[in-house]
């Protein structure tokens, strides 16, 4: 019974956290015109806005690829550590448990380097051969 009213009580918390703020807001505008005007607001931040694959040639077209591929590696990045994370928080104690969380979390952490290596190398190439 403890359990359920814990989850009921989260459950309302993050009812009022993330979705009476959307409702709010959404009140002015229609919900569709608040969600695309967000996501416009992403890509414009991230440097995706009005990329088009054509007007990059072929290796501003490579480069492009590439780095919404590198982009998507590091959701995976944190896909995996909140995963190394529940299996540490649920282990018990149980030593075998921690060490295959510490195990998926410091590779994930090499694997990030990697990744940011890989993106530098690729935004360096990229720049200097649309330039």
């Amino acid at each position: 019974m403890k359990k359920i009213l814990i989850f009921l009580l989260f459950i309302i918390f993050l009812n009022i956290v993330f979705i009476t703020p959307i409702i709010v807001e959404a009140a002015d505008k229609d919900a569709k015109s608040l969600f695309n005007s967000s996501l416009d607001e992403t890509a414009d931040g991230t440097g995706h806005l009005k990329t088009k694959m054509s007007d990059a040639g072929a290796f501003g077209t490579v480069s492009l690829v590439i780095s919404v591929a590198l982009s998507l590696l590091g959701v995976i990045f944190l896909i995996l550590m909140i995963y190394g994370g529940f299996i540490w928080m649920n282990s018990r104690g149980n030593d075998q448990e921690i060490q295959k969380a510490l195990t998926i979390i410091r590779n994930s952490i090499i694997g990030l380097l990697i990744v940011i290596a890989a993106y530098a190398i690729t935004n360096f190439i990229g720049n200097s051969l649309i330039n």
